[in-house]
């Protein structure tokens, strides 16, 4: 009989534990107890998993071991998982935590499945295995296999971020200024979540910015893409927050260290795990934010040579945000952490 697993969601109430749970109840993860943890604030909610109504259980250093956890997915914030997570690793769990905390932390393997597996194993260094950033994980996904066909030497990214990245009230705010817009009062909207109005709108602008120009957003793309391929690859990004609820868009102009053609690039992507090919434009079939609305795959269009270098290639890619941003590829993780530590 094969082995169940104690899982924690740290963070269960939020929009990705919410998300989690649901990738959860969609996969044959072998569970055998779901606990459900957020903060003292969240005493008295539920959390609905395979229709039953699960009481919220408050985060506390010592819950870990109280309910013999060997999973803890963390999804609340970098404070709570600075505070929290060396409890859980230290209870004997294996910690897969969702915010950018410990993603650069030399000790912390930092993995997107498709493209790092192997580093999975030194989870045993700290206990834990951070979880890329959004933007990231869906990039990465649809460069290792180029990369492995033609040596990927840089790369240059555009995002449209949807307002989700920034939580469930981020995505209220557009709602509700769009509300204000109908009512012909978006000049009287509050914008809280966002340095400007978000609605009818677009922010060159995610996170703060750095001295270099870049925002840390934008770094994120450019030091996790380095750690995650274990290669100094070139890479630029300007990442732009959009107005739409779910759904990361990423424009990508790759350079290589040889020619390539835009067929054979199709042909390599529609074989890679978890990637989608929508690339007819003739029939207007190319990926969008609304084609992956609560989809676990990462949908890439628009492939084309480049008009005067023959190393270089253009695409667009989408993915849920929420979900393989965040929620299915820590689930992943997981899944894939329990088959490695079955072939020991």
């Amino acid at each position: 009989m094969s082995k169940k697993y104690n899982v924690a969601v740290v963070g269960a109430n939020g929009a990705v534990g919410e998300e989690i749970l649901a990738v959860l109840q969609e996969i044959a993860f072998p569970l055998n107890k779901l606990v459900p943890l957020a903060s003292a604030r969240s005493l008295g909610k539920t959390v609905s998993f395979h229709g039953a109504e699960l009481p919220i259980i408050e985060l506390t250093s010592t819950i870990f071991e109280e309910e013999n956890i060997d999973i803890a997915l963390f999804s609340a914030g970098g404070s709570v998982s600075a505070e929290f997570a060396p409890f859980a690793a230290k209870a004997g769990a294996v910690v897969i935590d969702n915010t950018s905390h410990f993603r650069m932390d030399k000790n912390v393997p930092l993995v997107v499945p498709e493209v790092n597996p192997e580093d999975i194993m030194q989870w045993r260094n700290t206990g834990i295995i951070a979880n890329p950033n959004c933007s990231t994980i869906q990039m990465v996904q649809a460069l290792k296999p180029l990369d492995d066909a033609y040596n990927l030497i840089r790369v240059d990214a555009s995002t449209y971020q949807a307002t989700s990245g920034g939580g469930k009230t981020a995505m209220e705010e557009l709602v509700t200024q769009m509300q204000d817009f109908f009512a012909f009062k978006l000049d009287e909207s509050e914008h809280n979540k966002f340095p400007h109005q978000i609605a009818l709108n677009v922010i060159p602008q995610i996170d703060v910015f750095t001295e270099n120009g870049y925002t840390k957003e934008e770094m994120k793309m450019v030091n996790e893409t380095t750690k995650i391929m274990h290669k100094k690859i070139e890479v630029s990004a300007t990442c732009v927050r959009v107005p739409t609820l779910r759904g990361h868009a990423e424009s990508l102009s790759l350079t290589f260290d040889c020619d390539v053609d835009a067929n054979e690039i199709r042909e390599l992507l529609s074989k890679a795990p978890n990637i989608v090919v929508l690339d007819n434009p003739a029939e207007k079939l190319y990926p969008m934010p609304a084609t992956c609305f609560n989809k676990n795959e990462t949908f890439v269009g628009r492939i084309r040579n480049d008009p005067f270098r023959k190393n270089m290639v253009h695409m667009f890619i989408v993915a849920d945000n929420l979900r393989v941003g965040a929620a299915t590829n820590a689930v992943r993780i997981a899944q894939k952490w329990i088959e490695m530590e079955g072939e020991k």
